[in-house]
């Protein structure tokens, strides 16, 4: 009897044990993880010149921000590092540490900086880039 006790015991303990509680994700944290995304996604079309997703990607000035670079690139790469988000009046700030390498007429030059990019709407979108503008390439 004390066996069968035992078991079952060691079997309730078993169960009750064995689950981990899920917690679900908060709204404002998939909206950050949201708006990392969408950075990334910015940030890979740029590289390629994609014009058709950084038209989909952002508003009208924020496409402006992100194509201000006039001058034409043979190749760049650039890094993103998010920083951290405040979120105020359904807006994300989404702070963006960044380095970029541009290889324009053969010459490469390197940069790196701060930006704000300042993201809205439903479906995201970036709306404007505060501070140091990634897209834009350095003097040569």
């Amino acid at each position: 009897m004390k066996k069968i006790l035992f078991f079952l015991l060691f079997g309730v303990l078993l169960v009750s044990c064995g689950k981990k509680e899920v917690k679900q994700v908060s709204p404002e944290s998939k909206s950050v993880m949201d708006a990392f995304s969408l950075a990334e996604t910015v940030k890979n079309a740029f590289i390629i010149k994609d014009s058709i997703t950084l038209q989909k990607s952002s508003t009208a000035e924020g496409y402006k921000d992100i194509t201000a670079n006039s001058s034409a690139y043979d190749k760049v790469e650039i890094t993103f590092t998010p920083r951290w988000v405040d979120i105020e009046n359904n807006q994300l700030h989404v702070n963006i540490s960044w380095k970029s390498s541009w290889v324009v007429s053969g010459k490469r030059t390197d940069d790196r900086g701060m930006a704000v990019f300042l993201i809205e709407g439903t479906p995201m979108k970036v709306a404007k880039i505060l501070r140091a503008n990634p897209f834009i390439s350095p003097k040569q």
